[in-house]
């Protein structure tokens, strides 16, 4: 079993401004003169974390890590105003452009992997490869599949913890309720959505995920407070119910645009959250790319099977010389 690397700090932190008022947390780590990586978190809502510096040799990559508009420590917290992709993707733009940086590898899990095949279609001349963990396509049958579909009848006693906070005639599409009242003024309510919202996904995400004291994960002890639960959780609600501010399919749609460059797709077999038939969809719509099927790996990337994968695929990249 392969560990990740060693703990390290940034060399580098800046606060961007962008549009609507917002303000970018950006961090660079590793060797300033080394294949420059972008590292996508997922959510959205979610935020960076010490580990993810971790998956790159820090003598072979200048690691660069962002936390997205409103998200971890970017400013204002928890704004939904001008907040979505269109929105994320120039940031990624300013950022490479702010760093100097001519062309990049993309390296992203989840909604992660979403964001960066929407940014490589966009901006195709500015991408060296792809590295995509459990990826989210952000269609509406990847939302069907997690609210309806899918994990309801993999876990209907956390579905049922879920929906036990949701009015009956609400009960057939939550998320906008939980939106409603996550994003409203009486914080008893919005403490309660984001705990039902929490307790669900967590059951998800976390399926064959090794226990919070794995050492990959003993630096980031940070717990996360209340009030930073409610922002996160009212981000990803946020876009959810805005169909992930994509047109229908448009990641597979303009999958065309992408450059030849190599692309690897990482999904294990028990995720869940994310389903292994759009990472296969992704595969066979992208000639030249290829896809590890893990067997016994979930949706995150803490699992021993998923992280050796991943450590392996980045050092193999870095020996490309991108």
């Amino acid at each position: 079993m392969r560990n990740l690397y060693s703990p390290l700090e940034p060399y580098a932190t800046c606060y961007l401004p962008v549009s609507g008022g917002h303000e970018i947390y950006v961090e660079q780590s590793g060797n300033p003169d080394g294949i420059p990586v972008l590292f996508l978190h997922g959510g959205p809502g979610s935020g960076a974390k010490p580990h993810h510096r971790r998956y790159f040799d820090p003598a072979r990559y200048r690691v660069v890590i962002l936390d997205q508009r409103a998200c971890g420590r970017s400013r204002p917290r928890g704004r939904l105003q001008h907040n979505n992709t269109q929105e994320l993707l120039a940031d990624l733009e300013a950022i490479r452009e702010n760093l100097g940086i001519r062309r990049w590898l993309l390296f992203g899990g989840s909604w992660g992997a979403a964001l960066a095949l929407a940014y490589g279609e966009r901006q195709p001349n500015r991408i060296t490869g792809m590295i995509l963990r459990g990826c989210f396509l952000a269609r509406r049958e990847d939302l069907d599949w997690y609210l309806v579909h899918g994990p309801p009848h993999l876990f209907p006693d956390a579905w049922q913890e879920l929906l036990s906070g949701v009015p009956p005639a609400e009960r057939d599409q939550p998320v906008p309720y939980l939106f409603r009242m996550v994003t409203g003024r009486n914080r008893k309510e919005t403490l309660r959505a984001a705990r039902l919202w929490d307790t669900w996904t967590g059951r998800l995400v976390s399926y064959c995920l090794p226990p919070p004291s794995a050492p990959a994960y003993q630096e980031d002890t940070e717990k996360e407070t209340p009030d930073s639960a409610v922002r996160r959780v009212g981000i990803e609600l946020h876009y959810a119910l805005n169909h992930y501010f994509l047109e229908p399919n448009q990641l597979l749609r303009d999958l065309k645009r992408l450059p030849r460059v190599p692309v690897t797709i990482i999904h294990g077999r028990r995720d869940i959250t994310c389903t292994l038939s759009a990472s296969w969809e992704l595969h066979h719509a992208l000639p030249g790319s290829e896809l590890l099927i893990l067997e016994s790996a979930g949706h995150l990337a803490g699992g021993a099977e998923m992280l050796e994968a991943l450590l392996n695929t980045t050092d193999r990249y870095a020996r490309m010389s991108l």
